[in-house]
């Protein structure tokens, strides 16, 4: 199941979308602020982040650039700010959609299932004899199927979408794990490691680059 982050701040309007989303079948995470929709995100991935742009604690649109420093998950804003200079900032931090409420609950929906759509093609990666699926998290080989956890899970999607561009181990930590103080780099290394061992591949499909980071080769 698809798992949605909902970052509204009006309790009856959050509590509806919330409850109608559930009933699409997805999973979703509603939060209030800034800081639990933070907080929320690093417990990914995810199949969408729904955003409004007007929150107690910050701005939606601030929030947008540190998901695209961090995660290519599709966004889509929901918000009172609809003229065209709001809605080309929207785009140019790089939204899926952009909703102006207020908004028809079915044009919600139907937007929703839009984005969900246009990207779960790409939540299923095969490399080699391995199948990637970003959705479930998992990596499958034959009849075995091995969970990833959510960091790794981050890296392997990172390392995918820059290919064949080599990523550098500082990039990995600033967008993975910017959440942690210290951060170490020896943390991208375990993840590589363990990321290796799922996929049945040592140097195959991810190369490393002496000095400089990880470049994934698909096959």
């Amino acid at each position: 199941m698809s798992r949605v982050l909902l970052v509204e701040d009006d309790g009856s309007l959050g509590q509806t979308l919330a409850e109608r989303l559930a009933k699409e079948g997805l999973i979703v995470t509603w939060t209030r602020t800034l800081d639990d929709a933070r907080r929320a995100f690093d417990g990914g991935p995810w199949a969408l982040a729904i955003v409004d742009v007007k929150l107690p604690d910050g701005s939606g649109f601030d929030f947008a650039r540190e998901l695209r420093r961090r995660s290519a998950v599709p966004i889509m804003f929901m918000t009172a700010l609809n003229s065209a200079g709001n809605r080309l900032e929207g785009f140019e931090i790089g939204a899926d959609e952009y909703l102006p409420k207020p908004f028809h609950l079915k044009e919600f929906l139907l937007r929703v299932r839009h984005v969900l759509a246009r990207t779960r093609a790409g939540q299923v990666v095969r490399a080699g004899d391995a199948e990637i699926d970003f959705g479930a998290m998992t990596v499958t080989r034959g009849d075995s199927r091995v969970p990833l956890q959510a960091r790794d899970c981050q890296v392997l999607k990172m390392l995918i979408d820059a290919s064949p561009r080599v990523v550098a181990r500082s990039e990995i930590l600033e967008r993975v794990w910017s959440g942690q103080p210290f951060p170490a780099a020896r943390g991208v290394d375990n993840a590589i490691v363990r990321l290796r061992q799922a996929l049945g591949a040592d140097e195959g499909l991810i190369r490393s680059v002496r000095g400089v980071g990880y470049q994934w080769l698909p096959r």
